[in-house]
């Protein structure tokens, strides 16, 4: 095999280690993993991202598997649907008290992950987080990954000759302060 499919496979790899301690995480909390998932967004994105058609196209499933995770979390008191003031049919989502206990118990599924990865050295993190953000923003450019927020396709991102730098911020950008997932992003209008 060539690199690049030896590289496919082991992310392969990767990718079933997640959903392997994502799983583990659910049956311990009688939650299916995209429940948890979903648990694990709402704590952590604005409410303009939080309710049933940008929770679909987030990860990339239908509003129905998507309304009825919601169902499930309602029925169990893990979220609250906070109707809009205008359209009684549109509602965002907030975690409830016990949703805010279920992340604090979820949000650390990926630790055993996180540990290997305290093992390499500061250089080694950096080439590993440079490289997987260019791969996520060139899948993201080619449509496999439809909804990404990473800073290579936000309109205050600048590449300079020097490194990157962030309009919003006024800072120059390491690329370790590349966000995968930033909160101010903004799409530009190149991809």
């Amino acid at each position: 095999m060539d690199l690049s499919s030896k590289i496919t496979a082991g992310l392969s790899r990767l990718s079933e280690v997640f959903k392997t301690l994502l799983w583990e995480r659910a049956k311990t909390l009688q939650l299916s993993p995209i429940q948890i998932q979903l648990l694990n967004f709402i704590a952590f994105h604005q409410d303009d991202l939080c309710n049933v058609s940008s929770l679909a196209r987030e990860f990339n499933v239908t509003k129905p598997t998507i309304s009825d995770a919601i169902r499930v979390l309602v029925e169990k008191n893990l979220l609250i649907k906070d109707f809009s003031s205008t359209d009684n049919r549109s509602y965002t989502l907030q975690l409830s008290s016990l949703g805010k206990e279920a992340v604090d118990q979820t949000i650390s599924f990926s630790d055993p992950v996180k540990y290997q990865l305290d093992k390499l050295d500061a250089t080694e993190q950096e080439q590993l987080y440079r490289l997987l953000s260019r791969l996520i923003y060139q899948l993201n450019c080619t449509g496999v990954l439809p909804v990404q927020r990473i800073c290579f396709g936000c309109r205050f991102y600048q590449k300079r000759t020097n490194g990157h730098y962030c309009n919003f911020l006024k800072a120059k950008l390491m690329n370790s302060d590349i966000r995968l997932d930033c909160p101010e992003f903004k799409e530009t209008n190149t991809i």
